[in-house]
């Protein structure tokens, strides 16, 4: 089956439109992807539904899964590198079948696999159809994770599956080996969190379990299903963890806490939220290890990292920060600061929250709901004697005010704010009511960034950029600055890489990516731009004005990056514009 039959059977039974068939099918040429994962990928169509399309296109049965199904002892039949390498999953296994599911059917070194598996255990094969989540969901049960929780759970003594729960009272114990499993349930999933690198926890109670995720390099995976008569007692341990109120569960709470695992101390800033199938709960982990960096180890290139070390050593004046909710800009914040911290320096933070705690800074954290804002904190904060301040987020006119006239007065001052890229920080300050005239004199730079998954070195295989892709290219190297130019070791045809997961890799465990690296665009404050701002300007102007000082806009800086291998082109094509 070929993309071009699959896209034409699907657009026949207007399943898409012809508009999107065709920018598929251009994006899997140019990308060298398959159609069906794109498809999926950017949710233009519901799996069931496509995989019924296939089905009938290849001669396969669909089956839809249930992963909770699928006995621990089929999983050792197709291990789970075998099953993630070729895209197979057991299914069911009869007195003389293998029944197992493929994404691919087609596939023909996936079937031949199979064939050697089947003809290992003296069985026939049968194949079924599957969809992407319910292979994703199958491969979770392989998970040492599930094992521990499924075990803490049998060990309470509850029947999966019914809604109440059946104590096996233990007549020698008292009441803390009754508590003992759901402390397990808890601590392993912190741990495990800790282990996987994941940035949030959420503890959802739905109708008929309690679902546990986890947020790994910005995307939300399924890892644990319990019944939903532990959801109270397992919510109610980490409202004790993090001193929460254990009677109330009709406002939401907020909490954190600290723990020392491998080596180190990590915080879990807990959060929780009525909901009518109980209290939901969302724990922030705030490991240090993974959370704070050095400016060095920013993903700065050369060029980028030269004009941020001048703006920082400046003695005075704004170094703000744009991108979207959850792009990295508190981390670059804290890396900054790390760079600014010594003796000498009295820095101060105002923060909402406090993420990590950092040695020799002053940080304090806002909290509205008594009237200690960003700009009655800023009041303060002068009164402090600050050398360098920080500030999380510009967010209203006064905040904004009073920033700019702190960066006037001989202070270092660091904030975020939300706009699209560098360029539209000026508009944006000036709508919050800041003067125009003093914009020239209190900003010095202004970042624009973003977070895209990083390539695991072990896995990623290189290939020629198609045509079309060369074209994104030379047009993205085209404003190159000249300084950056003369060292431009790329020439076309260019070469860039793609994740080529492999199963046994002890680097990225198979996903082909390794966390998360950022993409910038740094726009200065010239003479020229001050000018700008003071006789009037448009988006276009304040383009040329970018131009002409060598911005490297965020998609010629993914691309740099892409060719170098540390991304892949169609993250780069996916975040920039």
């Amino acid at each position: 089956m070929t993309d071009q039959e699959f896209l034409k059977e699907l657009v026949k039974r207007k399943l898409i439109d012809q508009g999107v068939a065709g920018k598929i099918e251009q994006d899997a040429k140019f990308l060298q992807r398959s159609a069906e994962d794109l498809l999926y990928e950017r949710r233009l169509i519901d799996e069931t539904s496509a995989a019924k399309v296939k089905s009938e296109l290849l001669g396969a049965p669909y089956k839809k899964i249930i992963p909770e199904s699928i006995h621990d002892d089929l999983l050792k039949i197709i291990p789970r590198e075998t099953s993630m390498t070729y895209r197979v999953i057991p299914i069911e296994k009869t007195d003389n079948m293998l029944v197992v599911g493929m994404l691919r059917p087609d596939d023909e070194r996936a079937a031949e696999a199979l064939r050697f598996i089947a003809k290992r255990e003296g069985l026939s094969l049968g194949v079924y159809l599957v969809t992407p989540s319910d292979m994703t969901a199958v491969w979770r049960r392989y998970a040492s994770y599930r094992t521990e929780i499924e075990a803490a759970v049998k060990e309470i003594g509850v029947v999966l599956g019914g809604g109440e729960m059946e104590r096996r009272v233990a007549l020698e114990e008292g009441g803390t080996s009754e508590e003992a499993p759901i402390i397990k349930i808890v601590a392993s999933t912190l741990r495990q969190a800790v282990d996987l690198g994941v940035s949030d926890i959420h503890i959802e109670p739905q109708r008929a379990r309690l679902r546990i995720r986890f947020r790994i390099d910005g995307e939300l995976q399924e890892v644990a299903s319990v019944p939903s008569s532990l959801a109270q007692p397992i919510v109610s341990r980490v409202k004790v963890l993090a001193r929460l109120k254990l009677d109330e569960n009709r406002t939401p709470q907020d909490g954190r806490f600290r723990t020392a695992m491998g080596g180190r101390d990590i915080d879990y800033r807990v959060a929780t939220f009525p909901t009518p199938a109980g209290e939901k709960v969302a724990i922030r982990v705030l490991d240090p290890a993974t959370g704070l960096k050095s400016a060095d180890q920013l993903g700065l290139n050369e060029y980028n990292a030269a004009i941020l070390k001048e703006a920082v050593n400046r003695p005075y004046g704004m170094i703000l920060l744009s991108g979207p909710t959850g792009s990295g800009k508190t981390t670059t914040l804290y890396a900054i600061l790390q760079s600014l911290s010594r003796e000498a320096i009295n820095i101060v933070t105002l923060e909402d929250p406090v993420e990590y705690f950092i040695e020799s800074v002053n940080q304090s954290q806002v909290k509205p709901e008594i009237g200690y804002t960003f700009a009655s904190g800023l009041r303060q904060i002068l009164r402090q004697d600050p050398d360098v301040i920080m500030v999380g987020e510009i967010r209203d006119g006064e905040t904004a005010s009073l920033a700019v006239n702190a960066a006037l007065t001989g202070h270092i001052m660091l904030s975020t704010i939300h706009t699209n890229n560098s360029i539209s920080v000026i508009p944006r300050l000036i709508d919050l009511g800041v003067p125009p005239f003093l914009l020239s004199s209190a900003l010095n730079l202004m970042m624009a960034q973003r977070l895209v998954l990083r390539l695991c070195q072990n896995c990623r295989k290189e290939i020629k950029a198609p045509p079309e892709i060369e074209k994104i290219i030379d047009e993205g190297l085209k404003e190159l600055p000249v300084v950056v130019k003369k060292d431009f070791k790329y020439k076309s045809p260019y070469s860039i890489y793609r994740a080529e997961p492999k199963a046994d890799c002890k680097i990225c465990k198979g996903k082909g990516t390794v966390g998360r690296i950022a993409i910038y665009e740094l726009f200065q404050m010239t003479r020229e731009l001050g000018d700008l701002i003071n006789i009037g300007f448009s988006q276009g102007k304040l383009l040329d004005e970018a131009k002409r000082q060598g911005m490297i806009n965020l998609r010629t800086d993914g691309i740099l990056k892409a060719l170098d291998g540390s991304i892949s082109i169609e993250e780069v094509l996916r975040e920039t514009v």
